[in-house]
Order: C-alpha cells, then structure tokens, then sequence
C-alpha cells in the first residue's frame, strides 16, 4: 500500500514542479533534519540555485539555542532574502 501512496505523491509532486515551471518563478526548498534546517531557492527550471543558507553556517547558527526551531528558521529565511536582494523591513 506504501508504494501507491508514494506513487501517488510522487506523481502530484512532479504536476507541481511542472507547474511551477510554467509559471516562470523560483522555487524555494527547504529540508528540516532533526538537527538543522537547510533552504534553497532555484530558478523556475530547475537549473541553477539562486541562493542556499543553512543553520551550520557560522552566521546564521552562532547565535541560536536550537538549530532545528522557528527562530532557526526565520533566521534563515532572512538570510535567503538578503542574498536575493529583499529588503527585509519591507512588509510582505
């Protein structure tokens, strides 16, 4: 029964990249591990990653009690909107 499901998901998860594909926008990724949490933004083919922050770079992590919780994860948002020029006091 697992396979029909993962089949299942798999199957809506490649009509969802395509999608996206067509729309022409970044797609963001994020993986949360049970000790870090990593985020990627890729072009909308898939190609090329526009930008990559994770909780194990120096300073994103330094500072942080947990690595895995939401202030880990606003912190890595921030920087991702950083490296593709966000402004991060603009309200979104």
């Amino acid at each position: 029964m697992s396979s029909i499901k993962n089949t299942a998901r798999l199957r809506r998860a490649k009509s969802t990249r395509a999608h996206i594909r067509e729309l022409g926008v970044p797609r963001l990724t994020v993986l949360r591990t049970g000790q870090h949490l990593y985020a990627q933004v890729f072009t909308a083919d898939g190609s090329k990653v526009l930008a990559a922050a994770n909780t194990m770079q120096a300073d994103i992590g330094g500072g942080l009690k947990s690595k895995k919780n939401s202030e880990a994860a606003a912190k890595v948002g921030r920087m991702i909107a950083a490296m593709l020029g966000y402004d991060p006091a603009r309200a979104w």
